[in-house]
C-alpha cells in the first residue's frame, strides 16, 4: 500500500511481512510463521540511498513520523528525500505484528494466553528476516530508544559488518532489576483485573490503565511532576495528578491490549546482550559498528550510566547525554539535542 501524506510529499510505502516457516525462538518454543507491519519512508527503487532502520518503544508503532516527528519527515534531520527510512512493529506489538491476538494456525483461533514467550533477541532475529526479504544490504544506521534500543542492540550484534552506526538512545545492555520489578508491578495490575484470563481481546482492559499509571510515574522526572501537576489551591482529594494518571491509563487502554503488553514488557525483562556470548563486556566489544549511547541525565528508568556501559565496553563506543526536566521521556522530547548530538555524531565520523 502507498500512502502520502497531505502534510507531506514524501512517499510512504506501509506492508505487512509474513514469514511462512517456524521461528525457533529463546525459550525453546516455536512461533509457526508470523507477520511483522513495516513502513518504508522514500523512494524504496532508490538503493543508492542510505537506509536508516527505526525501531520503536513499548508501545510504539511503525509509524515513526507519529511519534517521532521532530527528528523524521520531510525537511527534518532524517529527511526521506536523503534516505529510505524504514520503521518496523516489533514481534508481540499489537500494531500489525504477530501477537496474543494473531490466529494460532495450529487451532485457527486467537492464541490469546499460548502466544509463546519472546525475548529481545527473538525480536531481533525476526527483523533480520525482514531485512533480508527487502534485500536490504547495508543498514547506514540502526536507531532505537528505551526497548527499541535493546532490539536495536541486539541486532547490532548480530549484523555485523551489515551495520554501520548503532544508535541506542535511553536504553541499556541488560535488564535491571528496577527495571523488571516496575515491569511486573504493572504485570501484578493487569493479572488483578477480574477479566484477567478471559479468551477476550478486552481482557485486562481495566489492569492495563493501572499499569500505565504505574509506568508514566518512571517515564518522567519527580521534578517534571511537581512542575506540571503541581496544585494552585489547597485540596484535600481530586489532585490534578490523579487525574493526569487516571487519563493516560484510559487513553492507552484505547488503543492497546493486555495481551501485547504484557509479552512485551516480558520480552523487556529477559533483555541481555551477554547471555551466552561470555557476558556483556565480551559481547559488546564483538559488535563491528560504531555506537552511540545517548542517556539522558534526569532517566530514572533507564539510568545515564547504563548507556555509559554501552560506551565504554563497544570497541567504538561514544556517549552523549541529554540534558532534560522530562526524564526517560525526553528522547521523544527533546528534539533540539538530539539533533545536535545526532550532527555531532556524524561529523565525528566524516558523514552528512
Amino acid at each position: 500500500m502507498n500512502l502520502t501524506s497531505p502534510y507531506q510529499r514524501i512517499e510512504m510505502t506501509s506492508e505487512i511481512f509474513h514469514f511462512d516457516s517456524n521461528l525457533n525462538l529463546e525459550s525453546g518454543e516455536e512461533l509457526s510463521g508470523f507477520d511483522i507491519a513495516f513502513t518504508i519512508y522514500g523512494d524504496i527503487h532508490n538503493t543508492s540511498l542510505p537506509v536508516i532502520w527505526i525501531n520503536h518503544a513499548l508501545t510504539g508503532n511503525a509509524y515513526v513520523t507519529e511519534w517521532w516527528s521532530g527528528l523524521v519527515g520531510e525537511d527534518k534531520f532524517y529527511d526521506p528525500n536523503d534516505y529510505r527510512i524504514i520503521s518496523s512493529n516489533l514481534l508481540g506489538s499489537c500494531y500489525g505484528s504477530s501477537n496474543p491476538l494473531s490466529t494460532n494456525p495450529e487451532t485457527q483461533e486467537p492464541y490469546y494466553y499460548d502466544f509463546p514467550t519472546l525475548t529481545t533477541r527473538d525480536q531481533a532475529k525476526a527483523l533480520e528476516l525482514l531485512r533480508q526479504h527487502l534485500d536490504v544490504k547495508q543498514i547506514h544506521t540502526l536507531i532505537g530508544g528505551s526497548l527499541g534500543g535493546q532490539v536495536a542492540l541486539e541486532w547490532s550484534y548480530t549484523l555485523g559488518n551489515k551495520l554501520k552506526n548503532s544508535i541506542i538512545i535511553a536504553s541499556n545492555a541488560k535488564s535491571t532489576p528496577w527495571i523488571i520489578g516496575f515491569n511486573e508491578a504493572q504485570r501484578m495490575a493487569i493479572s488483578a483485573d477480574c477479566t484477567w484470563g478471559e479468551h477476550h481481546p478486552e481482557a485486562g482492559k481495566d489492569g492495563i490503565k493501572t499499569a500505565r499509571a504505574i509506568g508514566m510515574l518512571t517515564y518522567r522526572h519527580p521534578q517534571a511532576f511537581i512542575e506540571t501537576q503541581k496544585e494552585q489551591e489547597e485540596k484535600l482529594d481530586n489532585f490534578k495528578v490523579s487525574s493526569y494518571l487516571r487519563y493516560q491509563g484510559e487513553k492507552l487502554s484505547q488503543r492497546f491490549n493486555a495481551l501485547s503488553y504484557w509479552v512485551l514488557t516480558k520480552a523487556m525483562d529477559s533483555h541481555d546482550l551477554g547471555r551466552g556470548r561470555g557476558g556483556l563486556e565480551k559481547a559488546l566489544g564483538e559488535i563491528s559498528a560504531k555506537v552511540l549511547a545517548i542517556g539522558i541525565d534526569t532517566d530514572e528508568l533507564f539510568r545515564k550510566e547504563e548507556s555509559q556501559l554501552i560506551s565504554n565496553f563497544s570497541t567504538k563506543g561514544v556517549y552523549a547525554e541529554i540534558k532534560s526536566p522530562y526524564g526517560h521521556d525526553a528522547f521523544l522530547i527533546e528534539y533540539e539535542q538530539l539533533k545536535y548530538i545526532l550532527k555531532s555524531f556524524y561529523l565525528s565520523n566524516n558523514e552528512s
